[in-house]
C-alpha cells in the first residue's frame, strides 16, 4: 500500500474491472455513493481533505484514479481516452461497487467527465457537482480549431498537450520541478502578477516551464508534492495528455448532445482567480439553460484552480451542506 503524506486514516484501496481493465479507486465511509473525479494533473489523491470529510457527513465517498492515470490501466491507444470511455468506466466503478447510482463530483477535466456522466448515463447518475470547470454543453467549432487560433504568436498551451510526446518531452526529465511549477501557476498565493507573461501560453520554439513560477503553493506540501511527483515518474505523463488529445472525437461522438442540458440536481465551485472561471463566464451565465437545477453557484474569493486542495474547509463545508439538501 502507497504511503500518504498526508494523513487520511480508514482508508480502503481497491482495484476494480472497468472497460479499461481496471480502475483504483479509494474509499471511506458508508452511506449514499459520492464518487469524485480528480483533473490533470492529478490523482486520487487530490481528494484526500474532503474523504474523511464526506464519511463523517454519512456519505460512502470514493475518489477514483481516472484511466491512464496512479494504478488503473493505461491503454495504449489513444482514442481509448475519449469521453465516452470514461463515462463508462465511472459506471462500471458504481456497479462493482454495488451501487445503483452515485452522485458524481468532479474538479478540472474531473469536472468535465462528471458532467458527461450525468449527460449520458442520467439512469446511475443522479446529481452532479462541478468545481473549477464550468459546464459547456457540446457545439460550436471543432475544439482543435479554437485553440489553434488562441493565443495569436503565442501557443495555447492544450494545443501544445494535443501534440503527442511534446510535453512528455519537457515533463519527464524532471517530473517534480515541472508539476510544482504548474501547480504553482495556478494557485492563488503562487500565480504570477497579473501584468507578467500567462503560464497559460508560450512563445513558439519555448517551453511552458519558462513561465512558471518559484516556489510551492501553501496547500502543497513537499511530501505532498513528492507524492504526486512519485505517481507520474512511475506512469509516465502519456495516459494523463491523452485526455487532451481526445477532444476532436468527444466533440464527433457527442453529436447527438449538442447543445443538451444536465437536468440533475447540480451545484458549481469556482475561484475568483482562475482562468478557468474567469474565462468561461459565459458558460456560468447560461447555467439556467444549461443547468436548470443548480441549487448554488459559488465564487471562492481570492482563490485559484485548485480549489478542493487550496480551500478544502470551505469546499467541504458547501459539498456536504448541497448533498443533504439532496434526496437519499
Amino acid at each position: 500500500m502507497p504511503q500518504q503524506p498526508y494523513p487520511v486514516p480508514d482508508l480502503t484501496h481497491r482495484l476494480v474491472p472497468s472497460p479499461a481493465g481496471r480502475i483504483h479507486l479509494v474509499e471511506q465511509g458508508s452511506g449514499p455513493l459520492v464518487l469524485l473525479v480528480h483533473g490533470f494533473p492529478e490523482s486520487w489523491y487530490s481528494w484526500r481533505r474532503q474523504l474523511p470529510a464526506l464519511a463523517a457527513a454519512g456519505y460512502r465517498a470514493v475518489a477514483v484514479d481516472v484511466r491512464g492515470y496512479g494504478r488503473s490501466s493505461r491503454p495504449g491507444d489513444v482514442a481509448a481516452y475519449r469521453m465516452l470511455e470514461l463515462v463508462e468506466d465511472n459506471v462500471a466503478v458504481v456497479q462493482a461497487l454495488g451501487e445503483r447510482s452515485a452522485v458524481v463530483v468532479g474538479h478540472d477535466w474531473g469536472a468535465t467527465i462528471a458532467a458527461n456522466s450525468a449527460l449520458v448515463r442520467p439512469d446511475v447518475f443522479r446529481a452532479v457537482g462541478l468545481l473549477s470547470v464550468p459546464y459547456s454543453p457540446r457545439g460550436g467549432p471543432r475544439p482543435s480549431e479554437v485553440f489553434a487560433g488562441m493565443g495569436g504568436d503565442e501557443e495555447f498551451y492544450v494545443s501544445r498537450f494535443q501534440e503527442p510526446g511534446r510535453v512528455e518531452a519537457e515533463i519527464e526529465p524532471d517530473v517534480r520541478g515541472w508539476l510544482a511549477g504548474f501547480y504553482a501557476a495556478f494557485s492563488a498565493d503562487t500565480m504570477p502578477a497579473p501584468d507578467a507573461p500567462d503560464p497559460h501560453f508560450a512563445g513558439r520554439g519555448t517551453t511552458l516551464r519558462e513561465r512558471f513560477p518559484a516556489g510551492r503553493p501553501g496547500w502543497l506540501s513537499g511530501d505532498e508534492l513528492d507524492f504526486y511527483a512519485g505517481e507520474f515518474e512511475r506512469t509516465g505523463l502519456t495516459g494523463a495528455l491523452n485526455r487532451y488529445r481526445n477532444m476532436d472525437r468527444d466533440w464527433e461522438d457527442l453529436a447527438a448532445f449538442d447543445g443538451a442540458p444536465v437536468t440533475q440536481p447540480s451545484i458549481f465551485l469556482g475561484g475568483s482567480l482562475d482562468a478557468s472561471t474567469t474565462w468561461l463566464a459565459d458558460a456560468l451565465a447560461a447555467y439556467p439553460t444549461t443547468l436548470p437545477a443548480l441549487a448554488a453557484s459559488h465564487i471562492l474569493d481570492g482563490c485559484g484552480h485548485w480549489i478542493q486542495q487550496e480551500r478544502a474547509d470551505e469546499v467541504n463545508r458547501i459539498l456536504t451542506d448541497w448533498l443533504a439538501s439532496l434526496p437519499r
